[in-house]
């Protein structure tokens, strides 16, 4: 008997220190959960914010019924509510890697700042491979910014499957732990636009700007049977952009795992597909719960049709 309370008081006092070292994420959890319990607040139905037939001229809903997000389909104030009493914190991770410049940073951060996520805890994650690329970032109230370095260990590979590697370990360590939703986003875009809480949802992806306005026939999904990333003709839904995606972090870990291993799966085959690919064959079969118009990334070089409306986000190819 002495033995089992020695072994019982051993193993509480593990929990323990395992608890103190996590004592602040704890804290600010449980404390986002209380609130939600106390209040016993439920989420907005999607029809008490969400309108899709005051857009006829494009498509608003999946055919999983999920709300495809385009200027004048949604009503912001509803969803601010509703988020505001819950005080949640939303992380943006940014991929600066290979030619993405320190210009580049500052102006998307610079934008970022001023647009993404207005009247919310945001915590910008940055990862990048030059300490010399961090510009000076100067933020505005509830912002803050963590910088990650990859390792020098990978540093022949290539920088997307560098970075996601290293994404996967720092949502594993913290980021899971800070944040309640988490976008990714590489450098070479520009806010121009609120991008606001319309786009939070448990799995968030981003349609094209070039390919939502071509046939699926057309689109450039990976055709050999051989790869993990392979979707024969005939299926898919639309042609997801690689500049964003979102959800919950325990969502977005989902997809980098899928991802890497799908890279492994093909290079045993002595097969290679594009990140983008592979992001198309996730979203496939794990179906987003909330898809961005081309509003939400826009490529500038591209004639804006008259379904553009709000751009939000510019893509610098």
């Amino acid at each position: 008997m002495n033995f089992k309370r020695k072994m019982l008081s051993l193993i509480l006092l593990a929990l323990l220190l395992a608890l103190s070292k996590h004592h602040h994420r704890i804290k600010n959890q449980l404390q986002k959960m209380y609130i939600c319990w106390n209040d016993h607040l439920e989420e907005p139905q999607l029809s008490a914010w969400f309108d899709p037939k005051k857009r006829p001229d494009v498509i608003a809903t999946t055919g999983w019924l999920a709300p495809v997000i385009w200027e004048g389909t949604y009503n912001r104030q509803v969803l601010d509510k509703y988020y505001k009493r819950l005080n949640i914190t939303i992380g943006l991770a940014v991929l600066v890697t290979g030619n993405f410049t320190r210009q580049y940073l500052k102006h998307f951060i610079k934008s970022a700042d001023k647009y993404f996520m207005v009247g919310y805890n945001v915590v910008f994650y940055i990862l990048m491979d030059n300490v010399y690329r961090l510009p000076y970032l100067e933020l505005g109230p509830r912002r803050s910014f963590k910088t990650f370095f990859l390792s020098d260990r990978d540093y022949y590979q290539d920088p997307i499957l560098r970075s996601m590697k290293n994404m996967e370990s720092k949502i594993i360590r913290h980021i899971q732990y800070e944040v309640n939703f988490l976008f990714t986003m590489t450098s070479n875009q520009i806010f121009k636009k609120d991008f606001g809480v319309e786009t939070l949802g448990q799995s968030v992806a981003q349609l094209h700007s070039w390919w939502y306005f071509k046939t699926p026939k057309d689109f450039p999904y990976e055709r050999r049977v051989k790869s993990a990333a392979f979707i024969p003709f005939g299926q898919g839904d639309f042609y997801y952009h690689s500049g964003i995606i979102g959800g919950t972090p325990s969502n977005v870990l989902t997809f980098i795992t899928q991802y890497l291993k799908g890279i492994a799966d093909d290079r045993t085959n002595e097969l290679d597909s594009t990140y983008e690919r592979y992001l198309n064959k996730y979203f496939l079969i794990n179906k987003p719960t909330r898809v961005l118009s081309p509003e939400y990334n826009w490529n500038p070089k591209f004639k804006t049709p008259p379904q553009i409306k709000h751009i939000k986000v510019v893509w610098l190819s």
